[in-house]
């Protein structure tokens, strides 16, 4: 079936999600490599240290390759890391075309658009550049504001509360919500949350019930002055564990752990992902300082009319500077409603 690159491309986005959660800390890649307007070769990144979507589809192509058109969802890595470059390897396989979503805003792997030219190759950038870079935002995010893209996950009823008068939660929402919250765990490389939810109900933070081969995502407590206790189920061996003292952070404007400075120090250890599951002070806290990217929450049938908020103080005193979202996907789990929205940017 003849296709044009634009449609190539659609599909080059898809396959690039097939990675989604497995490639850690690199990027999603998708690479569609077209001849004739044929498809004679595909690939996505699978895992970091594993073949990039480039050499999987040239593989799969073979001697097709040669004087086809690459389309690809990231530009091809200019340096040699666990795999070699992309874009000599494209060169290499006599590939005459580059079609390019995103420019690679990364120092070290990015350049491959020159290199191709450099070579003769013909290159253009930015189809589809704008549904690339959301299937791509977690990376995108974290290398560009060397930080975590972080996304705020909560519980609550239909009027907004996390918690009963008498400080009961358990359970709010359904078997079904929090077995799909541990599949959203499985996706990022940490989870946060502050040393009151630790105290008040001692949580693991693992993912647990998923089946298969798991990679645990790092726990990472919030706790200003260490009142985490050794015996503390965080503390067990079924995952690495980071309690993020002011000690070791600085203190925030607030007097506590310097959340700027744990994100920062997150995106150096590797941390490209994580997910926030603090209570509402903490959520509140991170809202305020503008380190969260995406918001899920998943919402009971349930009114309690009283009780602890979902979300504490935000930073926001008056309508006007209200945190706006955009709604990106709103899926019912069990009796619950699952939404998930990004962080609306403010004009400046």
């Amino acid at each position: 079936m003849v296709i044009s690159e634009d449609q190539a491309m659609r599909h080059a986005v898809a396959l690039a999600a097939r990675g989604l959660g497995t490639t850690h800390p690199n990027p999603v890649v998708g690479c569609v490599l077209l001849s004739d307007g044929e498809i004679v070769g595909e690939g996505f990144h699978e895992r970091a240290g594993g073949p990039h979507a480039e050499i999987v589809a040239l593989a799969d192509a073979g001697e097709r390759a040669r004087g086809a058109t690459a389309v690809v969802t990231l530009e091809p890595c200019n340096h040699t890391g666990r795999t070699g470059p992309c874009a000599q390897a494209l060169i290499k396989a006599g590939v005459r075309r580059v079609v390019i979503a995103v420019d690679d805003p990364t120092r070290l792997a990015g350049g491959g658009t020159g290199t191709l030219r450099a070579a003769g190759v013909e290159v253009v950038t930015g189809l589809r550049r704008d549904e690339a870079e959301r299937g791509n935002a977690v990376w995108l995010t974290a290398v560009r504001r060397g930080r975590p893209h972080l996304t705020w996950k909560f519980a609550a009823t239909l009027d907004g509360r996390s918690a009963a008068a008498d400080g009961t939660s358990k359970w709010i929402t359904s078997a079904e919500a929090r077995a799909d919250v541990h599949r959203l765990r499985g996706t990022v490389d940490a989870i946060i949350a502050g040393v009151g939810t630790i105290l008040a109900d001692d949580a693991q933070l693992t993912v647990r019930g998923a089946g298969g081969e798991v990679r645990q995502p790092l726990r990472v407590v919030v706790d200003s002055s260490g009142r985490t206790p050794s015996s503390a189920k965080v503390r067990d061996e079924s995952a690495p564990t980071w309690i993020a003292t002011a000690a070791e952070t600085g203190r925030g404007p607030d007097g506590r752990t310097d959340l700027n400075a744990l994100t920062t120090a997150l995106f150096d250890r590797g941390v490209r992902s994580a997910l926030l599951e603090g209570g509402p002070t903490l959520a509140g806290a991170f809202l305020a300082a503008g380190l969260v990217d995406r918001v899920t929450g998943y919402v009971a049938p349930k009114l309690l009319g009283a009780g602890a908020n979902a979300l504490a103080a935000a930073g926001v005193t008056t309508i006007a500077e209200a945190i706006d979202l955009d709604l990106t996907d709103v899926t019912r789990i069990g009796p619950d409603l699952r939404f998930t929205a990004t962080i609306r940017q403010k004009e400046s």
